[in-house]
């Protein structure tokens, strides 16, 4: 039950962050290289993604 919790938050935040990326005036090759970091790395790739991504 926790791990399904878990996974669902971990998707959720996954969308968002997807979403984000698309959605910004970043150039085609930085928002590609966002979304290969958060679907390579996941838990690791997200953290990066929201603790730095959305300033640049």
């Amino acid at each position: 039950m926790l791990y399904g919790i878990l996974g669902l938050i971990h998707f959720i935040l996954f969308l968002i962050a997807a979403f984000e990326i698309l959605n910004s005036g970043k150039s085609l090759g930085n928002k590609l290289v966002w979304l290969l970091v958060i679907f390579l790395f996941p838990l690791v790739g997200l953290l990066v993604y929201f603790a730095l991504g959305r300033k640049a």
